[in-house]
């Protein structure tokens, strides 16, 4: 359940400039309310505290948006291909922004490696940043989206494209290799959304 400190009259402001009818509090402690999707958000003194099943893009309106993330994705695959289930993080100074997970039905590992980066940039562009350094522990996706690898597969070479397309949304980007134990959060969600 995301808490966001902030000035609830400007985070009102900004649902409101996005069309979300804000409505009065239920009780005395809750300035207002709003819902988008299946998400609500109330506001409370200096914070809105957001809850829901997906609270993904309401809570993208109510942050300020830019700065610099840091982007944590992982795929997993039971058989190569076999079920499989992507995670990612997004995290900044303040801690853990974001993160999800999700069974994808059946792919390769490196399908859903790339379906889990997808997902990843996804959420960062909806949560507005204009910085995002991206880390993973698959090196064949790293190099292919640095160029330094091509693919012959024509999926992996759209995922790709479609990678691409996302990043130019960002004012900046990077993207590394890391161990496994670097990326560990990511790697945990993927294998959870499998055992699921």
């Amino acid at each position: 359940m995301p808490v966001i400190e902030c000035d609830v009259d400007e985070a009102r402001d900004r649902l409101e400039e996005a069309g979300v009818t804000v409505e009065p509090g239920n009780t005395d402690h809750e300035r207002w309310r709003a819902s988008r999707g299946s998400a609500t958000a109330i506001a409370y003194d200096d914070k809105v505290v957001v809850q829901g099943s997906d609270p993904r893009e309401i809570e993208a309106l109510l942050r300020e948006g830019g700065g610099r993330a840091h982007v944590y994705f992982d795929g997993a695959s039971r058989g190569n291909p076999g079920p499989a289930a992507i995670g990612w993080v997004i995290v900044t100074g303040d801690g853990i922004v974001a993160e999800g997970s999700e069974e994808i039905g059946r792919a390769t590992n490196n399908q859903a490696e790339y379906e889990a980066l997808i997902a990843a940039l996804e959420a960062a562009r909806d949560y507005g940043y204009d910085d995002v350094r991206i880390r993973g522990d698959s090196e064949l996706i790293v190099k292919q989206i640095r160029g330094e690898y091509d693919t012959n597969n024509p999926e992996l070479r759209e995922k790709r494209v479609t990678v691409h397309e996302l990043l130019s949304a960002f004012g900046e980007w990077s993207i590394e290799h890391v161990p496994r134990e670097v990326n560990d959060r990511a790697d945990e969600l993927a294998n959870e959304a499998l055992d699921g």
